[in-house]
């Protein structure tokens, strides 16, 4: 879920750039930058990139650049007038020498830091001004969306092939079962050889294979195969599969550790380990994956 995208728009002396970054998240944490000016499209904005983007820590950057030269602050010219006759009228009263060329740099000085002389007005947002905006930001979006599908493409060929390395070692288990049966069964007869006692035959067999089905992997072996084709199922065929896969992930990891738990063998077990190390690489990337 890694990505970057930008996109730009520009109406009547103004340009919008918007860029927006995401990280891996379970969850959407959505963070937006914007100038104060065009806060009203700020809701517009979360909608539309929580709608497109679903999850992810995502950041957005919003800029704007005029070509003009412009400010916000006024100076109120009737306020100005009034402060600066009292101001001069109180000068003269008091026997202030207000006709020197400094008494004019002060008194400005002194006008300007007067309530209501100076005012800043917000600017008013157009709405070809917020359609642009809209439109910077749906290009970011759109571009930061084909930056996921180029990755995803890379993150799923990934996961297959270590879907086929799982696949490949279970196939490798087969040859190690009836040595390993038969390994077990001598084991069981020797170790009772050992005994100064005399075992019925028949209830021996019985225990036997009570105990040597306990131990067979069949059953897991074959739900894991099932697991592993839903895995590629729902990867070729499914969006937004992300979670889904994280589930079947599990499962695999369930079969996977139960057969290990059953193996009673050091060539199986070294098969388990490694089906293992494949599977916590598939969890850490099906992460990345909506």
């Amino acid at each position: 879920m890694t990505g970057f995208g930008k996109g730009e728009a520009s109406v009547q002396n103004k340009k919008f750039t918007v860029e927006i970054r995401s990280l891996n998240s379970k969850q959407l944490d959505l963070g937006i930058r914007i100038p104060a000016s065009y806060r009203r499209a700020e809701y517009d904005l979360r909608n539309l990139v929580a709608r497109e983007l679903q999850r992810g820590k995502i950041d957005v950057f919003v800029s704007v650049e005029s070509a003009a030269v412009q400010t916000s602050a006024r100076i109120n010219r009737e306020v100005f007038a009034s402060y600066a006759g009292q101001i001069a009228e109180a000068g003269r009263a008091c026997g202030l020498r207000t006709q020197e060329a400094a008494w004019d740099a002060a008194l400005m000085q002194a006008v300007l830091r007067m309530p209501d002389v100076v005012t800043a007005e917000n600017d008013a947002v157009s709405d070809e001004e917020q359609a642009a905006l809209m439109a910077a930001a749906r290009d970011a979006v759109a571009g930061l969306d084909a930056f996921r599908i180029q990755e995803g493409a890379i993150l799923i060929a990934d996961l297959l092939r270590r879907v086929d390395e799982i696949e490949a070692c279970r196939e490798q288990v087969v040859p190690f079962e009836k040595a390993r049966t038969e390994n077990i069964r001598a084991r069981i007869l020797d170790n009772l050889a050992k005994l100064p006692v005399e075992a019925d035959s028949n209830r021996l067999e019985q225990e036997m294979i009570f105990y040597l089905e306990k131990l067979d992997i069949t059953e897991e072996k074959v739900r894991l195969a099932n697991h592993c084709k839903y895995f590629r199922e729902v990867a070729a065929s499914e969006e937004g599969a992300g979670r889904k896969l994280g589930f079947i992930a599990q499962e695999m990891g369930r079969e996977i550790n139960t057969m290990g738990s059953k193996a009673n063998e050091t060539n199986i077990q070294i098969l388990v380990v490694r089906m293992k190390d494949e599977l916590e690489k598939i969890k850490e990337q099906v992460l990345n994956i909506l």
